[in-house]
């Protein structure tokens, strides 16, 4: 039994991961976004328990993390929480999973939730500091944070995963990839005993795909590094 965060959990791809991983026995802690989110909820009893706060705000992320540290060390943490919406793009997609990976006890396993659309963001770390970022330039920095990570820690692994185009309330009910498949990679790279590559991974429906280069260039994953450090005040060990 394994006791895994998943962030975004209220409803879509998280609250199917989250589910999926309950039923399996495993201790799940879910984070969401507001009360009135936790409100809606009718399964909260499935739960180990509940995070709350709005990734778009700094001090509300830096809460959730605290909030989380409470439960002690997780297991394996699922950044699933996300948004298509340029406005909030690179504060939920990218500088939250950034800043909570950096407060929070670094867990055995890393998953952050990425994109095809990646394939087409921008390595220009301005747009990130300006608040111009795309969805697209959010997801291809969240890659290439967690193909960073992926050996900067021992007894850390870290993985990104590309979930499909699968029909939740972001994805529009006319998206054409299988809503089953969107979630099942998480849960297994979260859980099970033999996952090759055992780090570093860019996956999608359960298969090794090639990222962006960007993402596995060690230079630019110094830099965007730097530039969230900067950026949040939160240094990263």
């Amino acid at each position: 039994m394994a006791l895994i965060l998943v962030t975004g959990a209220s409803t879509g791809l998280g609250h199917n991961t989250a589910s999926a991983l309950a039923d399996d026995g495993h201790d799940v802690v879910v984070h969401i976004r507001n009360q009135a989110r936790l409100k809606e909820a009718d399964d909260i009893a499935q739960w180990k328990g509940v995070v709350i706060g709005d990734l778009t705000e700094l001090d509300e992320t830096r809460d959730v993390a605290r909030q989380a540290s409470r439960f002690g060390r997780f297991d394996a943490v699922i950044h699933n929480a996300g948004t298509m919406q340029s406005s909030e793009a690179a504060a939920v997609n990218t500088v939250a999973p950034y800043v909570l990976t950096a407060l929070m006890d670094k867990p055995a396993r890393l998953i952050y939730l990425s994109s095809s659309m990646h394939r087409s963001g921008s390595t220009d770390l301005r747009r990130l500091t300006a608040g111009a970022a795309s969805y697209s330039d959010s997801k291809l920095w969240v890659t290439t944070l967690a193909l960073a990570f992926a050996s900067r820690w021992n007894g850390t692994s870290s993985h990104a995963v590309d979930p499909g185009w699968v029909p939740t309330r972001m994805g529009g009910a006319g998206a054409p990839d299988d809503l089953t498949a969107g979630h099942q990679t998480q849960v297994r790279l979260a859980t099970h005993p033999d996952v090759t590559p055992v780090t570093g991974g860019y996956w999608y429906h359960q298969q090794v795909q090639t990222p962006h280069p960007a993402a596995q260039d060690e230079d630019f994953q110094a830099h965007l590094i730097d530039v969230l450090e900067s950026h949040t005040g939160v240094p990263l060990d």
